[in-house]
C-alpha cells in the first residue's frame, strides 16, 4: 500500500513528461530529444546512464549489491501519422504522431526507474529505452550493439497498452504472444501487348491473379487448422493505360506467423508457388522474402511472474490468460530470443471514436499510467527475488 501511494503521487509528474513527449514525437532511429531527455532525468535521479545504444537508445543501471540482473524495455518511437485528436498536446510535427502509446510506455518505466532509486530492490535492474519499434528492429540494432553483452540480464520484461482491454486489467500467457511479422516482394514479368489481342502477349494480371490465390490455399490447406498464419497483399502496381497488357506486375505485402516452423513453411511455399505458377503461364517470377521480426514468445516460468506481479498491483482476477496471441509484430521479440521473459499487454481502455492503434485519434490512457510504474516496479521485484533463489540452490 505504500509503494502504491507513493507511486500515485508521483501522477502530475507522470502525465506532465507523457503529455510532453507527445507533443514532440519522433519516429524511428530520430528520437534525439526524447533520448536526451531521459537521459537528462535519468541521470538527475542519481542512475547510470549510457545513451547512444543502437544509435538512439538509452540504457540506465540501477545496481544495489551483487546478485541477480532483470532487464526493462520502453519503447520510444512514434509513427508517421497525421494526428486528429485535437489534443491541447497533440503533436506539434505535421505528420508524426505518437499513435501507438510509445510515451506511455516511456512515462511508466521512467517513472519506475526513478522509484526504484528511492526504493532499491536488490540486485541489478537495467532500463532499456529502445528506439525505433515501428518497423525498423530497433531491438535488434541494441542487441547488434552489445546491449546485453554491455549490460547482462537473467530475464527481460516488456509491456505494451492495449485498447479494448479494461483499465485495471492485464492481458498475458506462455508460449506466442505476438506473430513474426515478414515482408514480401514479387515480380511478375511476362509480355506486354494490346489488350484487344491478349493471345500475342504473356498476361503478368492473370498470372498475379493466379499466385494470389496460390498463396491464400497455403493459409487454408497447408497450414495446420490449429496453428495461425496470414498472407496479406497489400500492394499491386501494374499498367499505364486502359488498353495494354503491361509487361510486369509488382506485388508487395505481409505475412504473419506464430512459430518458426509456419514461418518456415510460409517462405518455402511462397517462393515454390510463385515460381510454380509464373513458369506454367510462360511467366518470369523474381520473389524476395525478408523476414522482418520473430515471433514473440514468452517464457513460462517468467510468465508466471508477470502475472503475479500484475495481480499483486491490480488484485486478484484482473489478469486475463485466455485472450489469443495478436497477429501484430513486435521487436521485443528479438530480446526474447536471446533472454527468457514475458511481454504483458496493459489494458488502456475504450476504443470509442478509432481509439484503437495506429489510429490518428489515438491517445494512451493517463489513468493507466500509475497502475504501469506499479507493475515495473512489482515485476522487478519478483524477478530478481526468484533468480536470487534460483542462484543460492
Amino acid at each position: 500500500m505504500k509503494i502504491a501511494a507513493e507511486i500515485e503521487a508521483m501522477k502530475p509528474r507522470l502525465v506532465e513528461w507523457r503529455h510532453d513527449l507527445h507533443a514532440h514525437p519522433e519516429t524511428a532511429f530520430e528520437e534525439h530529444r526524447t533520448a536526451a531527455f531521459l537521459a537528462r532525468e535519468l541521470r538527475a535521479a542519481g542512475l547510470e546512464v549510457h545513451e547512444g545504444i543502437g544509435r538512439t537508445g538509452v540504457v540506465a543501471v540501477l545496481r544495489n549489491g551483487d546478485g541477480p540482473s532483470v532487464g526493462l524495455r520502453a519503447d520510444i518511437d512514434a509513427l508517421d501519422i497525421m494526428e486528429a485528436t485535437g489534443l491541447p498536446y497533440a503533436s506539434g510535427t505535421p505528420g508524426k504522431m505518437h499513435a501507438c502509446g510509445h510515451d506511455g510506455h516511456t512515462t511508466m518505466l521512467l517513472g519506475a526507474a526513478l522509484h526504484m532509486v528511492a526504493n532499491p530492490p536488490r540486485g541489478t535492474v537495467v532500463f532499456i529505452f529502445q528506439p525505433a519499434e515501428e518497423n525498423e528492429g530497433g531491438a535488434r540494432v541494441m542487441i547488434e550493439d552489445g546491449l546485453f553483452e554491455r549490460f547482462p540480464v537473467d530475464t527481460v520484461f516488456g509491456m505494451h497498452n492495449w485498447p479494448g482491454l479494461p483499465v485495471g486489467e492485464f492481458a498475458v500467457h506462455s508460449g506466442p504472444m505476438m506473430a513474426a511479422f515478414d515482408t514480401f516482394e514479387l515480380k511478375i514479368t511476362g509480355k506486354g501487348a494490346h489488350a484487344a489481342m491478349p493471345h500475342q502477349g504473356i498476361d503478368p494480371i492473370l498470372v498475379a491473379g493466379q499466385i494470389q490465390t496460390a498463396w491464400q490455399a497455403i493459409v487454408s490447406r497447408t497450414v495446420s487448422p490449429n496453428d495461425a498464419a496470414v498472407i496479406s497483399i497489400t500492394q499491386i502496381r501494374a499498367g499505364d493505360t486502359w488498353n495494354i497488357i503491361p509487361d510486369t506486375v509488382l506485388i508487395r505485402g505481409t505475412a504473419r506467423s506464430l512459430t518458426p516452423e509456419v514461418r518456415d513453411l510460409l517462405e518455402r511455399e511462397m517462393t515454390h508457388r510463385a515460381a510454380l505458377v509464373a513458369e506454367t503461364f510462360g511467366a518470369r517470377a523474381e520473389f524476395e522474402y525478408q523476414r522482418r521480426y520473430p515471433a514473440t514468445i514468452n517464457t513460462a516460468p517468467e510468465t508466471d511472474i508477470a502475472r503475479a506481479a500484475a495481480e499483486a498491483v491490480a488484485g486478484a482476477d484482473t489478469v486475463r490468460q485466455d485472450m489469443t496471441a495478436s497477429m501484430g509484430g513486435e521487436d521485443f521479440a528479438f530480446m526474447l530470443e536471446k533472454k527468457p521473459g514475458s511481454y504483458i499487454w496493459i489494458g488502456n481502455g475504450s476504443v470509442e471514436n478509432g481509439k484503437n492503434l495506429h489510429s490518428p485519434n489515438y491517445d494512451f490512457n493517463d489513468d493507466v499510467l500509475t497502475l504501469g510504474v506499479q507493475y515495473w516496479v512489482e515485476v522487478a521485484r519478483r524477478a530478481l527475488t526468484r533468480n536470487s533463489v534460483r542462484s543460492a540452490a
